[in-house]
């Protein structure tokens, strides 16, 4: 028989269904029936019938009409909100907003298998279970060592041993000893009273990376965790059943306290959760609506789910992911740009770079050529100013590799520390199967990523500081030679004039986000806890700065193909041209003012998707694993005693 779960106020109420031809109408006045005859007061509703009330799905927040059949509208198990004539929206309902997450109701459960065991997971492959492309299941060696962790704690209870988090109180309770008959609610204790963080929840595919990470961990067989609550765990995750994370709440140090006990609530039947199906909606429903029950806490667990570092992880996963992806289209976007400025190509000569070989500038250099290179890719644009009298560029487009290097090489250094971290048993204290004993330690202190994605901010950050200075040199015609704002009847239209605003703000408030949150310390816990990384705003800020980047890098890239076109009928280089047809494939051209936030977030969108990286990447490849000679034009900037052998370029045999 269908049942639906259907929010009233703050109550919910399961209503079977026998008959799935009755209407919308009908479900909403047995909700109701049921809702009163649970209140001593009846609620306040005098008579069913007389209430008037709105009907709206939780997922997707889709109005209902009141005479459609249920059988048309609904599926089995579906969540249903009903708000009464003259209420407010119940503050118990958190809608699912569009575009907040990618996980809709069309989300299908994936046919792939992500297999877990501890130690190979990378930040790759976390952001895409997040994103919901596979499901996870634990290798059998995993499995074998988590049967074994746990047999050692339930020895040590059998035995009455007194073991911290196992049979005693946390943190400044630490030498108070709790009886064996009370082990369960001591763990159920902790999570509950450690639930209370503030502020938004995690997007859903957020609290996947979270959930997905404390599994890969616990799968490392050293925090003593049962298979069954293990198992438990794998399967809400497979559900995409994911509790109510609120994103504000660890100092980093005894671990994420707060928001993995807010995780750990939710698996437990309490609190909040959303899937796919429900929405939002008291966890029990949606564990019961998914098949699911709630995990039963043994010694330990409790401390097992909630001590690491796993929320400033698995954001920084995130971030670190997203910062790569738009430090090697930086590189892109700024070739673009030089293209439009007419700038030379002189500055990305192999000999300068190998004089100073760090990684990233020699990488950065390599792309520059690969794009720019006039004999590889004939730029009409390039050959148009071949012998103007400019001696030499600004720093914001000659120092690219300078520049965009060293953020590069950060971006590898913090995405080794994040890839050690999503690998690392971070809980305490930490079960040795093999050695017969637990051991108290401090794995679960957040200084490792804080300072790491403290690092990457700033690091980042430059990439939308150089762009912003580009995007000024696009707009200020003194220094373009291309119409003010890119736009023509200046005066009468402003063009590019508040985008380039908008790329400053954002600048600006990069600025201050880059201040590190991991050189703060308060002491906690009665002092137990007296030094903490505040890992969890080091990783939170972190990805509001890489956002930023990607914003300004989005409004330079718009800005680079509105200058283009006052270069027609000039082409530039193949790989820049097609960039240039990706862009306009979602923007037209600016003939004259029109709204442009869209312009921006498409654009920005594109860059997100790594599609300007996906178009450009097969000229970068070629150009960087087939020999082809590098191109040394002659050119005011250089000098040399005897002319070369060819007036385009000559050929250097090493």
């Amino acid at each position: 028989m269908p049942r639906f779960t259907v929010h009233i106020r703050d109550e919910w109420v399961a209503v079977p269904c026998r008959d799935p031809s009755s209407t919308i109408q009908w479900l909403g006045n047995e909700a109701l029936k049921r809702y009163v005859k649970n209140k001593p007061d009846n609620g306040g509703i005098t008579a069913v019938k007389d209430i008037r009330f709105v009907a709206r799905r939780c997922q997707g927040s889709g109005l209902l009409d009141a005479d459609d059949t249920i059988e048309d509208v609904l599926e089995d198990n579906d969540f249903v909100e009903l708000a009464i004539e003259g209420d407010t929206m119940s503050p118990d309902f958190i809608p699912c907003q569009p575009g907040v997450s990618h996980l809709t109701a069309a989300y299908r459960e994936p046919a792939d298998y992500l297999y877990l065991d501890g130690n190979s997971l990378t930040s790759t492959d976390l952001v895409n279970l997040g994103r919901g492309f596979h499901k996870i299941k634990l290798t059998p060696e995993a499995e074998t060592k988590v049967v074994q962790s746990r047999e050692l704690l339930d020895t040590i209870v059998k035995e009455n041993k007194v073991v911290y988090g196992i049979t005693t109180g946390f943190g400044k309770f630490a030498r108070t000893v709790i009886p064996v008959s009370k082990l369960k609610e001591l763990q159920e204790n902790l999570v509950r009273s450690h639930s209370a963080g503030v502020g938004n929840p995690l997007s859903p595919e957020r609290t996947r990376m979270l959930l997905a990470l404390r599994i890969n961990v616990l799968a490392k067989g050293h925090s003593g965790i049962s298979l069954e609550t293990l198992h438990a765990m794998i399967q809400a995750f497979n559900a995409s059943c994911l509790s109510f994370v609120p994103e504000k709440g660890t100092v980093g140090a005894s671990g994420d306290l707060a928001p993995l006990s807010h995780l750990a609530l939710g698996l437990m039947g309490e609190g909040k959760m959303w899937s796919p199906k429900s929405g939002w909606a008291d966890a029990k429903y949606v564990l019961e609506a998914h098949g699911l029950k709630p995990i039963l806490l043994r010694p330990k667990e409790g401390l097992a789910l909630i001590n690491g570092t796993q929320m400033i992880t698995s954001l920084g996963a995130e971030a670190v992911e997203r910062a790569e992806a738009i430090a090697r289209q930086a590189d892109i976007i700024a070739a673009l740009t030089l293209e439009v400025l007419k700038g030379t190509t002189k500055a990305f000569d192999s000999d300068i770079h190998s004089l100073r070989p760090h990684p990233g500038q020699i990488e950065v250099a390599l792309r520059f050529r690969s794009l720019l290179d006039s004999d590889h890719h004939p730029s009409q644009i390039a050959e148009s100013h071949r012998f103007c009298d400019r001696v030499q560029d600004a720093y914001t487009m000659r120092c690219c590799p300078q520049v965009h290097g060293v953020s590069n090489d950060t971006i590898k250094f913090v995405k080794n520390i994040i890839n050690t971290e999503i690998n690392s048993a971070t809980d305490n204290p930490m079960v040795f199967a093999e050695r017969g004993e637990t051991i108290s330690g401090g794995n679960f202190h957040g200084e490792y990523p804080a300072k790491a994605l403290d690092f990457l901010a700033i690091g980042v950050h430059e990439l939308a500081s150089i762009s912003e200075r580009r995007i000024e040199r696009l707009c200020n015609p003194s220094l373009s030679e291309l119409p003010a704002f890119l736009v023509n009847e200046g005066g009468l239209n402003s063009g590019f004039m508040i985008a380039h605003c908008t790329a400053a703000a954002l600048v600006s408030e990069n600025k201050v986000l880059c201040h590190p949150s991991s050189v703060d310390s308060l002491s906690t816990s009665a002092a137990t806890e007296d030094h903490v990384s505040m890992g969890g705003w080091a990783a939170r800020k972190a990805l509001r700065v890489v956002e930023h980047v990607e914003q300004v890098l989005a409004i330079e890239l718009l800005a680079a193909c509105q200058g283009i076109e006052f270069l027609r009928p000039l082409r530039t280089t193949t790989p820049l041209e097609k960039v240039y047809d990706l862009v306009r494939s979602v923007v037209k051209p600016w003939i004259k003012d029109r709204f442009m936030s869209p312009d921006i977030e498409a654009v920005h969108r594109l860059l997100l998707d790594q599609k300007v990286w996906n178009v450009a990447k097969p000229y970068i490849d070629k150009y960087q694993t087939e020999y082809i000679p590098e191109s040394r034009p002659i050119s005011p900037t250089a000098f040399s005693l005897e002319p070369p052998a060819s007036p385009r370029k000559r050929v250097r045999h090493e």
